[in-house]
């Protein structure tokens, strides 16, 4: 199978870790482990990965140096995506023995520059404060700031991922039997003029939102989804919480999550499947399993539940 595997922010930095490269190093290393056990199945492999607290952070230092030439937020997106993307290919490579080719693909993602989450931010990006420290900051740097689980984090604009030019050079890469790294972070963002350039913009794209659109133009089979939680649950955080193991596109539209949470990577999941993959939602380490239909909760078109035709 041809699998788009999106790793998430939990990989590379668990909540209040200290943001320093060793950390997350070690987060990558263990990371890569469940990345190669997918490679060893026998699975050709795209990853993507986010960058919320990297590129944050990266912000924080530019302001720090010079306030007013304080790089954008797509440059510092494309810094993300090699930084990370490096740490996750020497790792990979690693755990493989150096017996696949692993490369890591700087990828533009066009976005509309008339898209309303510009007018809406709601992507979290850098660490998290205490609320008086947040609203500080934001007065003095001009943020938009919403309140992540107990803490506040600065939100900036997470417009909805439409093409990916690079997909030529994805695809051969993948002929080429190589493990592609690529779209971290969602993709660098960008937006196409009308005689045909293109020009980044100030956002940062939904990394799974970026991994869907991906995982459709590539006509992959499966999406895996990764992250610390090992399904989708009804009632989650209550006595009666259950786990779902599988849902149609439908169900899948109609399950309401909140938005900070699940939210985002269930409508990711049902976009993908909607066009004939499946989509599996669970923990990095269950990947094989969430391949075989074992564990996690998998998403697909009702149609598929009994007459699939893939593998």
């Amino acid at each position: 199978m041809l699998v788009v595997a999106a790793l998430g922010g939990n990989a590379l930095l668990k909540r209040g870790e200290p943001l320093t490269a060793r950390t997350q190093r070690s987060n990558v290393r263990i990371a890569a482990q469940g990345l190669a056990a997918i490679v060893r199945a026998g699975h050709d492999l795209v990853i993507t990965h986010g960058n919320g607290p990297q590129v944050g952070l990266l912000a924080l230092q530019g302001a720090a140096y010079k306030p007013d030439e304080a790089y954008p937020l797509d440059m510092l997106g494309a810094e993300t995506e090699g930084m990370i993307g490096y740490v996750i290919e020497q790792e990979l490579e690693n755990a493989l023995n150096h017996d696949r080719p692993v490369a890591t693909l700087l990828t533009q993602v066009v976005v509309d520059q008339h898209d309303p989450a510009f007018d809406n931010p709601t992507k979290f990006i850098g660490p998290v404060y205490e609320r008086a420290e947040a609203e500080s900051r934001a007065k003095t740097a001009g943020w938009h700031i919403a309140q992540d689980g107990d803490r506040w984090r600065r939100v900036v604009p997470s417009p909805k991922p439409l093409e990916i030019p690079d997909m030529r050079v994805i695809k051969l890469l993948l002929e080429q039997g190589v493990v592609v790294i690529c779209g971290g972070g969602g993709g660098i963002p960008i937006l196409r003029n009308e005689d045909g350039s293109t020009v980044g913009v100030e956002a940062v794209i939904d990394k799974d939102a970026a991994s869907a659109l991906l995982a459709q133009q590539l006509q992959a089979d499966a999406l895996l989804l990764l992250t610390d939680v090992d399904a989708i649950y009804r009632d989650f955080g209550t006595d009666s919480a259950a786990a779902i193991r599988s849902l149609s596109v439908e169900e899948g539209r109609s399950l309401n999550l909140p938005a900070g949470s699940m939210g985002p990577k269930l409508a990711a999941a049902a976009d993908f499947a909607e066009f004939g993959g499946f989509s599996g939602i669970g923990r990095l380490d269950d990947a094989v399993g969430m391949l075989q239909g074992c564990v996690g909760t998998r998403i697909q078109r009702r149609l598929n539940l009994r007459h699939s035709s893939r593998n």
